[in-house]
């Protein structure tokens, strides 16, 4: 049996330091797959118990130069930490460099060889320790990173002043190595400190959690911590409380602020039986709510687990990346080892050899590559949150933006998925006998047509009979007996299936097919006549046909799956605006239409939110689910939107496609940025510390350029 652990693992700086904990982990044969993030600083590990456990797990991460925990890092403090260490190394490299920059005005106040060593050799050996410690690593890992690179260089640097101090001469290099030591930490300060930004999302969701809530134990009203309540208690909550856990009302109606929860800006009117979420806002009313789930099965901690997931696991093209870095490193090297060798025999200046080569090593470090992707997925997937839509896995967030033709569910979907009753004809019984009969068959059901007729039986007193003997007939109809007789409830599919004498009622059904309506027919069994004929009707979600327009001018094909009737299905696909659709779709073809699309090449979404659903959500190259259907079309889906609204379809495009860009500008500069460096580096024209200024901003400029997806607005 599998089991799968997340850790926080610190000390990574680039693309090369997850590469070398993946390969570190996946060497051991207990180890089934390992998942490295750099941004999030997180490691995900599945892998066999009977063959690993965690303690080895984390000991293969330390032995590969790393440090790795279960509990929660403190960030704060470890940016504390970064913020002294800086302030030491800046207090001692000024002196080092203000007297280089006096020089031009003729002004020599260089302190002698022997201070300049004093002040650099703390920089060089306790605030650089880190580069010495990580990039042994990578050499018993047999690999490269970062630390390595600036450990070489800088000690390169260091090494060569000491030289030329034995041989008593006056320009020393302390400088370059302080001065690039010193950069490079402030540069990934800054680039925490930006990381910190792009994990906001989960901040504030979790922020949302309240620490106490009140209880009625043995009829009085108690203050109790969150994780002593369990499920069933009931619950107080008073106007302008956060509600701190998942449950039905039982007493009391209200509204409910759940713009953090699921983006939708207007409270939500809710009464006796409503369901109320934890973390929203109650409103003006006093209310008593039954708790229905606690801790981890809360829908905002399932909310935070799943943008977590999404944030942790690679999108594939980091996969490319990935295979980039792992030569990257020992290519740089390889390039700087040659620069000081060809310098050195063409000019017989060795010194300056060393240093071009030096430069070459510490501006080719690969941190801008290994945040390129990772951060702008946290930003994506953070943003898109808040509107409420929830990213199962970077997967889904990067399959979303070439989608090129999305596929609707039409019930609950495009429509409110809340038929009513529209007409009943009934032929040698009565209204009040045909719906006694129909609501016996239906109690209970899910089905929106079951509810519907359930329903209209309340709406006039109609106390249904008690039905036996319940067979569901797939994408057909139901079978029951009432009362010792049998009955059938279904389509038309199912009536000419049982052969069944129609003539007169498909007529009257086709009329009402032809208005758009959705037609179902009671059959008795034993006399083998159909003995009602009732139509439904369903509205239009008001914001439907605005999404499909925008769908449109993303240049998406919109396609609607349904199992009702051409009639029905055509007079939404005509006020729509749809490209096509197909009807009178049995559940298990809805995934064989899926299939078909695909194989002719088209990238295909799937939006659905029934159990019915699910095959096809699956078979999508990403199935998009709305949260107001079941839990098996959400963890179909790679995609879930949080309220029934659809113009979050082309919000989720949106942000999809957003963030793949993103992801691109950021690949390009980071690429781009050492494909011009190290050649002039090489050259000559860029000295250690420019170099060094220059690398650390090309990491914080990626970060940078990712957090700008903050200023993407939902349309929903």
């Amino acid at each position: 049996m599998e089991q799968n652990i997340s850790l926080n693992v610190k000390g990574m700086t680039c693309a090369s330091c997850v590469n070398r904990i993946e390969k570190v982990l996946k060497k051991d044969e207990g180890v089934i797959s390992a998942s490295v993030n750099l941004a999030t600083e997180k490691a995900n590990v599945i892998f066999d118990p009977s063959k690993m456990n965690i303690p080895k797990i984390i000991a293969l991460i330390e032995k590969a130069g790393y440090e790795a925990t279960e509990a929660k890092q403190d960030k704060e403090a470890g940016l504390r930490k970064e913020k002294h260490l800086i302030i030491l190394s800046v207090l001692l490299t000024l002196p080092l460099v203000l007297p280089m920059l006096l020089q031009p005005f003729g002004i020599h106040l260089m302190p002698p060889g022997w201070l300049q060593l004093l002040l650099a050799s703390p920089i060089q050996f306790y605030v650089g320790a880190r580069f010495y410690k990580s990039g042994w690593g990578a050499i018993k890992a047999r690999s490269g990173n970062m630390e390595l690179l600036v450990a070489i260089g800088t000690s390169a640097a260091f090494g060569l002043s000491l030289y030329l101090m034995s041989k008593g001469i006056a320009h020393l290099y302390f400088e370059s190595s302080a001065v690039v030591i010193t950069l490079v930490m402030f540069g990934k300060y800054l680039e925490a400190r930006a990381k910190q930004q792009t994990s906001e999302a989960i901040k504030a969701l979790e922020k949302l959690r309240p620490d106490t809530a009140r209880v009625i134990r043995e009829g009085k009203e108690i203050q109790i911590k969150i994780e002593d309540v369990v499920v069933s208690d009931l619950v107080v909550i008073r106007p302008g409380e956060r509600i701190p856990v998942d449950g039905n009302i039982i007493k009391g109606s209200t509204s409910v602020d759940e713009s953090l929860i699921t983006g939708e800006s207007l409270p939500v009117d809710k009464f006796v039986s409503s369901k109320v979420t934890g973390g929203s806002i109650n409103g003006e009313g006093l209310i008593e709510v039954e708790v229905t789930a606690t801790g981890k099965e809360t829908m905002l901690s399932r909310i935070i687990r799943m943008v977590e997931d999404a944030q942790a696991v690679k999108a594939p093209i980091q996969r490319l990346v990935d295979k980039v870095s792992a030569i990257f490193v020992p290519t740089v090297i390889v390039i700087s080892f040659l620069t000081i060798l060809i310098t050195g025999l063409v000019t017989a200046d060795w010194e300056t050899a060393i240093i071009h080569g030096v430069a070459v090593l510490v501006i080719a470090c690969p941190c801008a590559l290994g945040l390129a992707t990772p951060t702008s997925i946290m930003v994506g997937t953070g943003v898109a949150a808040k509107a409420g839509i929830l990213i199962k896995d970077a997967e889904a967030l990067e399959i979303a933006h070439s989608v090129t033709t999305i596929a609707f569910d039409k019930t609950g979907t495009l429509t409110e998925g809340k038929p009513s009753v529209s007409s009943i004809a009934t032929f040698g019984t009565n209204e009040t006998e045909a719906l006694a009969i129909m609501a016996a068959i239906q109690m209970g059901s899910e089905h929106p047509l079951g509810k519907s007729v359930i329903e209209e039986a309340q709406k006039r007193n109609i106390q249904p009979s008690r039905a036996t003997g319940f067979r569901a007939i797939s994408g057909k109809g139901l079978e029951a007996f009432v009362e010792g007789r049998k009955f059938y409830i279904g389509s038309k599919r199912l009536i000419t299936e049982l052969n069944i004498p129609s003539e007169k009622e498909f007529l009257i059904a086709k009329e009402k097919e032809d208005l758009g309506e959705t037609v179902s027919f009671l059959v008795d069994d034993a006399l083998r006549l159909i003995i009602a004929v009732v139509s439904f009707s369903d509205t239009i979600k008001e914001n439907s046909a605005e999404t499909i327009s925008k769908l449109k001018s993303l240049g998406i094909k919109t396609v609607m799956l349904t199992g009702d009737n051409k009639g029905s299905a055509e007079k939404v696909s005509r006020i729509l605006g749809l490209d096509s659709y197909e009807a009178e779709v049995l559940p298990g073809d809805k995934s064989k239409v899926i299939e078909k699309f695909r194989s002719t090449g088209e990238i295909v979404g799937m939006v659905g939110d029934g159990i019915n659903d699910a095959p096809a959500l699956a078979a999508a190259n990403v199935g998009i689910a709305m949260s107001t259907g079941t839990d098996v079309a959400m963890h179909s889906s790679g995609i879930t939107l949080m309220r029934g609204n659809p113009l979050l379809i082309p919000d989720a495009i949106s942000i999809s496609r957003k963030t793949y860009s993103k992801i691109k500008q950021n690949l390009f500069w980071a690429f781009i940025y050492n494909i011009i460096g190290i050649p002039l580096a090489a050259l000559g024209y860029l000295s250690p510390v420019v170099a060094g200024a220059a690398m650390a901003m090309s990491s914080v400029s990626v970060v940078t350029n990712s957090l700008l997806l903050k200023r993407w607005r939902k349309s929903a």
